[in-house]
């Protein structure tokens, strides 16, 4: 299982150190939660802090976009060549185009479905994306409790990426620990988000994210 701790969880009064912790501590990724305050209730953080995230990361970058207007802020983000830029297929009107536009800026195009679209919704763009991030909470907070629907989800996909782009990574986004994280492998999953399992986990960072793994 790959891991990807979520920052949103982490003490931004000492981000670089808490970025620095995770890596150290053997994740995969670093996932970036970017919200404006108009798809999702909350506001997080925009370039000039994701820049300083990406300066103490010694891991790729995972951003996961929570916005409206997407292809502004793939802009925005862009330049800091994260491995992998996600976007909420229910706010995209012309998504292609967008997957295209973001393969073309050299990172890796990745789909994130709320957790009622069901994966049939992204069918016929799983040939041209490299991810899809399921969420297993409503997107907008940390700290949600885990919707277990997330697993069949996950199945149904699974069975879409093996006809369509067996390549495709599955990945799932809230509640997660290491009370579900088997469930999450058995169904297919490949790269897990976790942010306050990890960062307040009692045994520490490093501790959490072997469990996950």
């Amino acid at each position: 299982m790959l891991v990807a701790p979520s920052i949103l969880s982490a003490d931004f009064g000492k981000l670089a150190e808490d970025v620095k912790a995770i890596c150290k501590g053997g994740c995969d990724f670093v996932h970036v939660d970017v919200m404006d305050g108009h798809f999702v209730p909350n506001l997080t953080i925009g370039p000039v802090v994701v820049e300083a995230v990406s300066k103490a990361a010694t891991k790729p970058l995972d951003i996961h976009l929570m916005v409206e207007n997407n292809s502004f802020f793939v802009d925005l983000f862009a330049p800091l060549k994260p491995e992998f830029i996600s976007f909420h297929i229910e706010e995209e009107k012309h998504p292609h185009r967008l997957v295209q536009k973001i393969r073309g800026l050299g990172i890796r195009p990745a789909i994130t479905l709320n957790p009622h679209t069901p994966p049939e919704a992204i069918e016929f763009l799983l040939g041209d994306i490299d991810m899809v991030l399921l969420m297993s909470v409503n997107p907008g907070f940390g700290g949600q409790k885990f919707i277990a629907s997330v697993i069949e989800r996950a199945q149904r996909l699974k069975v879409l990426i093996e006809k369509r782009n067996p390549q495709c990574l599955i990945e799932v986004d809230g509640g997660v620990n290491d009370q579900n994280v088997k469930a999450l492998k058995a169904a297919g999953v490949d790269v897990v988000v976790a942010g306050s399992f990890v960062y307040k986990h009692p045994e520490g960072i490093e501790t959490a994210i072997s469990a996950l793994k």
